[in-house]
């Protein structure tokens, strides 16, 4: 598991954002390079968040980092890893799916530092796109 991070470090934490009050949210899950992961959450904290944050139809974005953990399964305590997902995940609450594709995330997601010094240091990366049922 990385370390390194803390939820406290997060100068631009909002309040709880769950539950979601959007229709549509898109996932973000990666790892970082041990060696990066300092750089990586301070640009994504402090640059990439709010400039994604400006995006029209982007109402709040919420980050969280996986931990081991022990859940009750059919009555047998089961401890399971976190390394079986990857490290960090950023869910942005948005409108549909075409503010994902629009001038505006485009523009603003290629801005600061994270195109520059830090995407290409993350791995294991994956996107979904959510559509709230409940």
């Amino acid at each position: 598991m990385n370390a390194g991070y803390s939820p406290q470090q997060n100068k631009h934490k909002q309040e709880n954002k769950m539950p979601i009050n959007t229709c549509y949210f898109f996932e973000v899950s990666m790892d970082i390079d041990v060696e990066h992961e300092a750089l990586f959450n301070e640009v994504y904290d402090t640059e990439h968040v709010p400039f994604i944050s400006t995006v029209p139809g982007v109402h709040g974005v919420t980050r969280a980092k996986s931990e081991d953990f022990t859940v009750s399964i059919g009555g047998n305590d089961v401890h399971l890893p976190s390394g079986n997902v990857a490290t960090y995940i950023a869910i942005y609450e948005i409108d549909g799916p075409e503010v994902l594709a629009s001038a505006e995330w485009a523009t603003q997601a290629e801005k600061g530092r994270w195109a520059t010094d830090v995407r290409q240091h993350t791995n294991n990366r994956g996107h979904a796109l959510r559509k709230v049922i409940a």
